[in-house]
């Protein structure tokens, strides 16, 4: 078995350095591979001359990970799709909340974007040819939006044995921006214990950095803290074949006079991580409507379902 090289065996990266990286958000050595010299020098405060080394040093110790046509193919087959609970929302997003991805869902309070996470909760434990994963949900709740008593329900229209749901299911509250990251880096520890998360949801995922950075002093500094967040989540969908979902919540853009005046919060960073983007927003006679916005080789469209007490259903 080939060895796996840290930042720790990089030369000139001691303990002290090494946090300094990893809390700039270079985790591994393919971020350090990837950063350019300037880069380094500012976050972790080390010379040029070292910056220089320790880049080339991690281009040569990673292997790139060029992979065969066939090889990428495979991959794409373990892919599973969780299924929405409504047939035509799944058909607009290709079959389901896809796992190796990271899925975003923004929307105005009340577009049912919490009512889809609790939906896909539950989902992700049946079978595959039921439209699950045959694996568990972990999720991070960052604004108190978690209902216990709301996935007994959508377990009981399911059929799935109560007791036995909530034993699996883990939810854990988020504080901070600080404690959110903490958690997310925390997922890989259950997964080394063999449990079979399928699902990371984090409802919402921006509401802590929106609170917690405030200004445009602060953006960039909260533009970074975020990048390090996503790319975290990147590398347990990919890793693991888990699916990621995540809400976010939405601004108004005054400037807009045609169309939707509102516009996800995050910038670019989140959205240039996020595989699938979808716009939920509220529907006539108390439908929600989902729109794609974003997604790979899937084209641009709309899906009508409603909320109820027993989940996520077509009108």
């Amino acid at each position: 078995m080939t060895k796996e090289y840290t930042i720790e065996d990089l030369p000139g990266v001691g303990a002290a350095t090494a946090e300094k990286l990893r809390d700039s958000g270079y985790i591994d050595l393919m971020s350090i591979a990837t950063a350019s010299p300037t880069e380094l020098i500012d976050s972790a405060g080390m010379g040029e001359a070292v910056a220089k080394k320790i880049i080339a040093v991690a281009r040569t110790k990673l292997d790139m990970g060029f992979e065969s046509g066939e090889d990428l193919l495979k991959k794409r087959e373990q892919v599973i799709k969780i299924s929405t609970g409504s047939k035509e929302f799944d058909k607009l997003i290709g079959g389901g909340i896809e796992t190796s991805a990271v899925t975003e869902a923004y929307g105005a309070f009340g577009s049912g974007k919490t009512s889809l996470a609790h939906q896909l909760a539950v989902n992700v434990t049946l079978p595959k040819e039921e439209g699950g994963a045959n694996g568990i949900a972990i999720w991070i709740d960052s604004e108190g939006t978690l209902r216990p008593e709301f996935l007994i329900k959508l377990a009981e229209a399911k059929k799935i044995d109560q007791k036995e749901f909530l034993k699996n299911f883990k939810g854990v509250r988020s504080f901070n921006s600080d404690h959110q990251m903490l958690l997310a880096e925390k997922i890989e520890d259950l997964i080394k214990q063999n449990l079979p998360i399928k699902l990371i949801i984090i409802d919402s995922l921006m509401s802590h950095f929106r609170s917690d950075f405030s200004g445009r002093s602060q953006l960039a500094d909260r533009q970074q803290k975020l990048n390090k967040h996503l790319h975290v989540l990147l590398k347990l969908a990919h890793n693991y074949n888990i699916a990621v979902y995540i809400t976010n919540q939405v601004m108004s853009k005054p400037d807009t006079f045609f169309g939707d005046p509102t516009e996800a919060i995050g910038g670019h960073v989140l959205h240039h991580a996020s595989t699938y983007r979808i716009y939920l927003r509220r529907g006539k006679k108390g439908t929600r409507v989902a729109k794609l916005v974003d997604a790979p080789a899937l084209p641009e469209g709309e899906a009508i379902f409603e909320v109820t007490n027993e989940g996520i259903k077509d009108v």
